[in-house]
């Protein structure tokens, strides 16, 4: 199997042209690529495929194996790597998810793409349609006992799950801890990513996050568009403002705008190619 390692801000995945390659069970693919130890290493599996309704398709893998909705990052990876790969000509593309079709666009600088935005459509508030196990139009600034305290939670979906918290001296924080009773939590039926927010100021925040499925990992689209979107809800930044993402693995650009589409818009970078034979593993 042809792959190529890519990572937007330290989010990394192996990364599968599905238009020349063939991959059965890729849930158990993703589980052995992914192992750093005894595969390539990485946050998951990515499938880059045809789509009927779309430019492309794509599917991504947790290391857990599990299938997610979609991936932000991931997303700007495959921006690159469908225009880098001449897959593409067009600087603006379609992306078939699993949380429906995104927007991208690709800013590509000496014939290469250096950065994308991806319109990551509307943020969803409404507990169950996040899902959560609460009622009523929104679930902003609530108090959940988690890990034998109280913590005030916003839950935001991207297509995705996101339980955000605001707090301080959040590098002290022991994600490997308390990660997984955020992640496991009752209040989740599919499980939840988590994000820990520190606010420097009304356009910049810090976070960690803790992706159900993977664990810590160095950045997350998707969070930190629910973090953005959760700082305006509690008015710690406004609509329709570029907010700089501070993420362990470098920085993002999310706007949330007043139509309620959240716009993302980071890096992506191609690490090295190979093959592997999944007979070894």
């Amino acid at each position: 199997m042809k792959f190529t390692k890519m990572q937007g801000i330290g989010n990394d995945y192996i990364y599968v042209n599905c238009f020349k390659e063939n991959v059965p069970d890729p849930e158990s693919v993703s589980i052995k690529v992914s192992d750093r130890h005894f595969g390539i290493g990485g946050d998951g599996l990515v499938l880059i495929m045809p789509s009927d309704k779309a430019d492309f398709r794509m599917r991504m893998f947790n290391a857990d194996g599990s299938e997610g909705m979609m991936c932000g990052n991931a997303s700007r990876c495959i921006g690159k790597y469908v225009y880098d790969k001449g897959l593409t000509d067009k600087t603006d593309i379609t992306l078939e998810t699993k949380s429906g079709i995104k927007k991208l666009h690709l800013n590509p600088e000496n014939g290469k793409v250096k950065t994308v935005e991806v319109d990551m459509g509307e943020a969803i508030l409404k507990p169950r349609d996040i899902p959560m196990n609460a009622d009523g139009d929104s679930f902003v600034n609530k108090p959940v006992a988690v890990y034998g305290k109280e913590q005030n939670i916003t839950a935001v979906s991207m297509g995705n799950p996101h339980a955000v918290i605001f707090t301080v001296s959040i590098d002290k924080l022991d994600l490997e801890k308390i990660g997984p009773s955020y992640e496991n939590h009752p209040l989740f039926p599919e499980r939840v990513n988590t994000e820990f927010c520190e606010v420097i100021d009304s356009r910049t925040l810090k976070m960690r996050v803790w992706e159900r499925g993977s664990g810590e990992t160095w950045a997350c689209g998707t969070g930190a568009c629910a973090t953005a979107v959760a700082a305006v809800l509690n008015g710690f930044c406004k609509r329709d403002e570029e907010i700089t993402l501070k993420l362990r693995g470098g920085d993002l650009k999310i706007t949330y705008r007043s139509d309620n589409h959240v716009i993302m818009c980071g890096e992506a970078e191609t690490v090295f190619e190979g093959e592997i034979n999944l007979g070894h593993l």
